[in-house]
Order: C-alpha cells, then sequence, then structure tokens
C-alpha cells in the first residue's frame, strides 16, 4: 500500500525510430503486436514526466507541454495508472506534468518516448520495484513502441507467442556506444499535418482492409534476419538498402488501406527523391531514409558523410530544420522536475 506522504518522480526517455516497423496490433488489449521490430534509441530528443501522488478523492490530472489536457490524452494516462495503481494497491490520483523538446503528434515518436518516461516516474512513485524488461512490459501496455525506449541503441521489441504477453517485450541488440559513426538525420519538413487518425486505430484498419498486409507479414522474419545480421557486421552498404525496403513496404500498407493513409507531404517526397539521388550520385548507399506515421524523415547516415547529406537535404524547399543525432540512452531517472 502506498504511504500517506505523496510521492512524487521524474524520469526522462527518448523516442526511438523503427529500422523494421510494427504496424497492427493481434491483442488490442494487452498491445501485442502481429510482428516484432527493431529500432534506433535517439540522443537529444527527450521526454521529461513528473508522476506526483495526490490526496484521495482528488482528480488524475496531465499537463502536457505546460497545457492541461482533457479528452483522450488524459483517458489514456488514467488507464495507464490504473495498471499501475492496481499492481502497486495504492489508487491514490496523480498529477502528471510532461515536456516534450520536439514536436508531438507528427511522427517523431512522442507517444514512444512520452509512455516509456511515464512508465518509469510512475512505477517509481507508486512504490514499485520492476526490472528494465517488466518496465519494457509495462510501457508497452501505453503504446507499443514505448517498449523500445525503455533500452538505448539498437533494441528489438520481441513480438512474443503467449496469449498473456509476458513474452512480448522489447530487449537490447547494440548499445548506443556500438556504432560511434552512426548518424540519424531528423529533418522536419514546414507542411506536416498532425495525425488525424491515431497510430493504434490506423494500423488495425490496415489489418483489417489493406490487400499487402499478409505479403508483409510473410517477408518480415526474414528482413529482420537480415537487418539483425547488417547492424552486427557495422555493414551499411547492406543495412541501407534493407532499411528503405522496409520503409517502402510500410509506407505500401498504409497506403493501401481503406482509406487510404497517406502522411507524406510533398516535402516528405520530395526528400525521399533527394536520398535517392544521393545515393545513384555516389554509386553506393551513403544515406537510408525511413518515417513513421507522420511527415518527418529520418534520413540515416555515417559521420564521415553526414555533412553531404544534410547538406542536401536542407536545400530540398520546404525543408524547415534539421537534427543530426547520435544513438541515445534508455528511460534514466532526474531530479528535475518537468517545466
Amino acid at each position: 500500500m502506498g504511504t500517506d506522504r505523496a510521492r512524487s518522480a521524474t524520469w526522462e526517455a527518448s523516442p526511438n525510430i523503427a529500422l523494421v516497423k510494427y504496424w497492427g496490433i493481434r491483442d488490442p488489449a494487452l498491445n501485442l503486436p502481429y510482428n516484432s521490430s527493431i529500432s534506433l534509441t535517439l540522443r537529444r530528443l527527450r521526454t521529461r514526466t513528473t508522476v506526483e501522488l495526490a490526496p484521495e478523492g482528488a482528480d488524475d490530472r496531465l499537463i502536457l507541454n505546460g497545457v492541461s489536457a482533457e479528452g483522450r490524452p488524459l483517458e489514456s494516462v488514467r488507464r495507464f495508472l490504473d495498471r499501475i495503481r492496481e499492481r502497486a494497491g495504492d489508487r491514490r490520483p496523480a498529477v502528471v506534468r510532461s515536456h516534450n523538446n520536439f514536436p508531438t503528434a507528427s511522427g517523431l515518436a512522442s507517444s514512444a518516448s512520452g509512455f516509456a518516461a511515464l512508465a518509469a516516474a510512475a512505477a517509481e512513485a507508486y512504490g514499485l520495484t520492476v526490472s528494465r524488461r517488466e518496465l519494457s512490459r509495462l510501457a508497452r501496455l501505453g503504446s507499443g513502441s514505448a517498449s523500445r525506449s525503455i533500452f538505448g541503441g539498437f533494441v528489438e521489441w520481441r513480438r512474443g507467442d503467449r496469449r498473456d504477453g509476458r513474452d512480448s517485450y522489447a530487449r537490447p541488440l547494440f548499445d548506443e556506444r556500438y556504432w560511434p559513426a552512426f548518424r540519424d538525420l531528423v529533418v522536419v519538413v514546414g507542411d506536416a499535418r498532425e495525425k488525424s487518425v491515431r497510430s493504434q486505430d490506423a494500423m488495425q484498419a490496415t489489418v483489417r482492409t489493406s490487400p499487402e498486409f499478409d505479403r508483409r507479414q510473410r517477408e518480415l522474419p526474414g528482413r529482420l534476419a537480415k537487418i539483425r545480421a547488417a547492424l552486427r557486421r557495422r555493414d551499411p552498404d547492406e543495412l541501407f538498402p534493407l532499411i528503405m525496403e522496409e520503409c517502402d513496404s510500410f509506407r505500401t500498407v498504409c497506403e493501401t488501406t481503406v482509406p487510404s493513409l497517406d502522411y507524406l507531404s510533398r516535402t516528405s517526397r520530395a526528400v525521399l527523391d533527394e536520398v535517392r539521388a544521393l545515393n545513384a550520385e555516389a554509386g553506393r548507399p551513403i544515406a537510408a531514409y525511413t518515417h513513421d506515421a507522420g511527415a518527418h524523415l529520418h534520413v540515416f547516415t555515417l559521420a564521415k558523410d553526414a555533412r553531404t547529406v544534410r547538406a542536401r537535404l536542407r536545400g530540398v524547399p520546404g525543408v524547415r530544420r534539421t537534427w543530426l543525432l547520435e544513438a541515445g540512452p534508455g528511460v534514466r531517472p532526474t531530479h528535475a522536475r518537468v517545466p
């Protein structure tokens, strides 16, 4: 049981970008995916979340980027906290203050970092002692991709086979120090739109309606194995084409969903074309694009090519800014309060 004295905890988590996507949930109640996925946790971008327990009888509150949130965001947080409270045997409500230093709901995985930070802060505030693996399982219940943000570097979220979800969690493949030359150029476009359909709803529409979904599921085990092997060898010549093949496959199932899910803007598509042109001119794969459910892009490259790639993509009309990022750490505690 919780004590009479209110407790608070503040944790940070970074978003991750998937090299191999999960898109579709076979068990919505437990957030169990149809396929395993591989991601890179990013440095510099972060969500900082404080969970402060309130007196019994108060209401849960969510302050997101300094603004009181209501409706679906608050309900999602409340449902997640209910799971923590049930495990802790402590029914006190909480005030959750969360702040992102990057755009929210635009394809930069704010839900991943948000629920990873929330899982860690809430577990501490309610007095739970959990392993990183268990924290990954907990974060998965809030947002599937949040399970991966518990760990740094290159991470794999295992699909699992058990109906209770105990074997569906993320595990580190290679930590953030593994490939020092690896870079992620985040390309923020000026014509991005906030998503009108939540990813959780959109992906289930894909499962129901896309004629390409089953084909993609058949291809994924082989692609996962090839990408693991390319990472193990630190081989960009093999890895970069595989990442783009995977991104194109993900985009195909989105665009063949009914109604179609078209996340890219005109600027986004121009950036994809520019990456293809860069590789053709170099005569080798010096960059690889990917994106999630949004218009902003991630372009992987190596440190020796980063200046060239960044200069070219900055010149694409409509590109607003770029961030050149390295692999980052997993979820971590902080003594600083959320602004």
